[in-house]
């Protein structure tokens, strides 16, 4: 299939009970689709993270729309729960169109503006930080090319309006809270509807997956600790129904955080098994021991930002430490317990 046959038919699912619509917007990644939420109220439309910018995805929102029996002036507002391209990318798009207005958290638009916006060099400064953690040359010439692909996919950027923590926020007929976390995405905001026991989880909780925490510069600086955090607070809602941004809805929401939580646990516990039998180690040589040598750039951003991530708890932790030497590369090592 060609890139102009893709998008013609999207994959909608109408969950009466839960009053809202799922609709699978395709991604060219290993995900494959991106799930966006639509909420009919009494003022018009909600759509929930719309997915990236690409001309198939354009399409298959028209199509879907089409589908659902509304047209822009339906709709009443954009809501996203973070700022990855795969949420936030098609905001502007539907902005510009509807003239509704798109909310986010201020924390998840500053982390937009950071990664995506008109004044970001993260295409320096993301190579400039993995070279100082080990990173191949080979691998750090084709980070800037695949930075600034994304910009595609987030443009126009929307006037953004902001989301209160935890402050009642209606969407559809419902009114819902907004629970903000971070580690995944600074900022992420989930929405839980008590009566119901619905919990719109974005990329907070995902069902089959574990969502990834990435330490970048200039953003969070211990995101681990705040992802397993904010996993905690979600683990107290009573949710009947998680709805996540990937893969399928879900029902057993405490039993797959407790496998979340335990799941770090343990890679933290098998990379200082490796920091204490190789004496020290850069993040790209931890990276490549846990994740292989062989992902596509795509795939490599993310293993070594959750690798960095998971070496800096261990510091945080007291476990391990990170050293730098005369030439600014830094190195981790464990760290020695003084004998009782």
């Amino acid at each position: 299939m060609d890139q102009e046959e893709k998008g013609s038919s999207p994959d909608i699912h109408y969950i009466e009970e839960h009053q809202l619509s799922q609709v699978k917007i395709t991604l060219s990644n290993p995900l494959r689709w991106v799930n966006s939420y639509v909420l009919r109220g009494d003022d018009g439309m909600t759509v929930i993270d719309p997915g990236p910018r690409t001309a198939a995805s354009e399409r298959e929102w028209l199509a879907a729309m089409e589908q659902l029996g509304f047209g822009f002036s339906d709709i009443a507002s954009i809501v996203l729960t973070h700022h990855h391209p795969d949420h936030y990318g098609l905001a502007g798009w539907f902005q510009e169109r509807s003239g509704a207005k798109v909310w986010m958290s201020e924390r998840a638009h500053r982390e937009a503006m950071l990664m995506w916006g008109t004044d970001s060099t993260m295409d320096h400064e993301l190579p400039a930080f993995f070279r100082q953690h080990g990173m191949s040359e080979t691998k750090l010439a084709l980070l800037p090319e695949h930075l600034n692909g994304f910009f595609p996919q987030v443009t126009p950027h929307p006037d953004i309006s902001f989301i209160g923590e935890d402050l009642p926020f209606r969407m559809g007929n419902r009114i819902w809270v907004p629970v903000q976390t971070a580690g995944h995405a600074p900022g992420h905001l989930s929405f839980f509807h008590a009566e119901s026991g619905v919990l719109l989880c974005g990329d907070a909780v995902l069902p089959q997956i574990s969502p990834n925490v990435s330490l970048l510069p200039g953003s969070d600086a211990e995101p681990l600790a705040l992802f397993l955090t904010g996993l905690r607070r979600l683990r107290e809602l009573h949710v009947r129904t998680a709805y996540p941004g990937h893969r399928h809805p879900f029902t057993h929401f405490r039993e797959r955080i407790d496998a979340l939580l335990l799941h770090h646990e343990e890679r933290l516990a098998t990379i200082a098994g490796m920091l204490s039998a190789a004496g020290r180690l850069t993040a790209f040589e931890v990276c490549t021991a846990l994740f292989g040598e062989k992902l596509g750039i795509h795939q490599l951003r993310f293993a070594m930002c959750e690798a960095l991530a998971h070496l800096v708890e261990l510091t945080r932790r007291g476990e391990a430490k990170m050293i730098e030497n005369e030439d600014r590369m830094c190195y981790f090592s464990v760290r020695k317990q003084p004998h009782s």
